[in-house]
């Protein structure tokens, strides 16, 4: 072994030796910065966390959107970001029913109103008109659009149908709860497949029947068939089938509830509405309501009262009022004056 093959050896023994002395000194180095790293970020947040002034505790102040300390009162930060809800919720039940944003889902639409609208005017979001360019590209995005939300021949029966539910609802005026059961109930008649052999028209209208029933706010057969686009045997039939069918719990009318509605339409005073009340409640005590039309026990309780507190109403208006005729009328305030203890007038 020559001179310089020992030299170069050495030479490089010592250099490995360097590289380890100098690797195990830059460890302890390295781990001493990250420990005053963490130091000096503890004591950042520290001093974030206290006052500046007193060095009391900070607290977040959601209603005034402040940073304030709880000592001295010293407001630290103003104008944070408000990131809570827009809502307000008095208990754990409205909280969870709540939602941060959109519109609530309701059964009166048949995708539930989880869809994208596509407006029908022809205007930017700054109010001004479209071109003609954009006005057919808009006229073809709806298109699609529709076809998009009603894919298959269920969607587009379920559309149909609450379309025609809301037309007749409005048309009778009854209240939202109404129509949503309605909904509901025509929902439940689809999956059940009941419609095979009837027509959209008749199971919308004898489930919108069925629901003003059970709302309290019924409406008479005839006021049902004047919107209706079917014939009333159609409507009753109906209504029979898929009340049975369904195992739907509805209670006869109250002639009671259509009172009210009867002496707005004819404008009578709450004298004559609390008369017709009681008239009613004596006929159903002593049993002559049995078997009678509970629409036609209510306009002559009404036109009987009228004619006890000395009101102007003929019996023509109860008549077009109520959707039944004056014999009718005739035959049932006799009775319910008979009952009442008064005689005829």
């Amino acid at each position: 072994m020559t001179d310089s093959s020992i030299r170069t050896r050495s030479d490089e023994q010592r250099q490995t030796e360097r590289a380890g002395s100098g690797e195990r000194t830059s460890q302890p180095a390295e781990r001493e910065r990250d420990e005053q790293d963490r130091e000096r970020e503890q004591e950042h947040e520290h001093e974030h966390e206290q006052c500046p002034e007193c060095g009391g505790r900070l607290a977040s102040d959601a209603e005034h959107a402040e940073t304030v300390c709880t000592d001295c009162g010293l407001v630290v930060q103003e104008g944070e970001i408000d990131r809570g809800p827009e809502w307000r919720a008095f208990d754990a039940a409205e909280k969870d029913e709540k939602s941060r944003v959109g519109a609530p889902t309701t059964n009166m639409m048949h995708d539930q109103g989880l869809s994208t609208n596509i407006g029908w005017q022809d205007k930017d979001a700054y109010g001004r008109s479209l071109s003609n360019r954009q006005r057919q590209k808009m006229q073809r995005l709806r298109t699609w659009n529709e076809r998009f939300r009603t894919r298959d021949s269920k969607e587009r029966n379920l559309k149909q149908a609450l379309g025609e539910i809301d037309r007749m609802a409005s048309a009778l005026g009854l209240p939202e709860n109404v129509r949503e059961t309605a909904s509901v109930i025509y929902r439940r008649a689809l999956e059940e497949d009941l419609l095979p052999g009837r027509s959209i028209e008749g199971v919308s209208t004898a489930s919108l029947y069925a629901s003003a029933r059970q709302a309290g706010t019924p409406r008479s057969l005839d006021e049902i068939a004047g919107v209706s686009r079917v014939e009333k045997d159609e409507i009753a039939r109906t209504y029979r089938y898929v009340i049975r069918e369904l195992g739907l719990e509805v209670q006869p009318a109250d002639p009671v509830s259509y009172v009210p509605r009867f002496a707005s339409d004819l404008e009578l005073s709450d004298e004559t509405e609390r008369r017709a009340r009681t008239l009613l409640e004596t006929a159903k005590e002593s049993g002559i309501h049995s078997g009678k039309s509970p629409v036609g026990l209510a306009a002559a309780a009404v036109y009987a009262g009228a004619l006890l507190t000395n009101e102007k109403v003929t019996q023509n208006d109860v008549s077009e009022v109520a959707s039944i005729s004056e014999v009718t009328i005739r035959n049932r305030y006799h009775e319910l004056l008979e009952v009442d203890g008064g005689a005829p007038a």
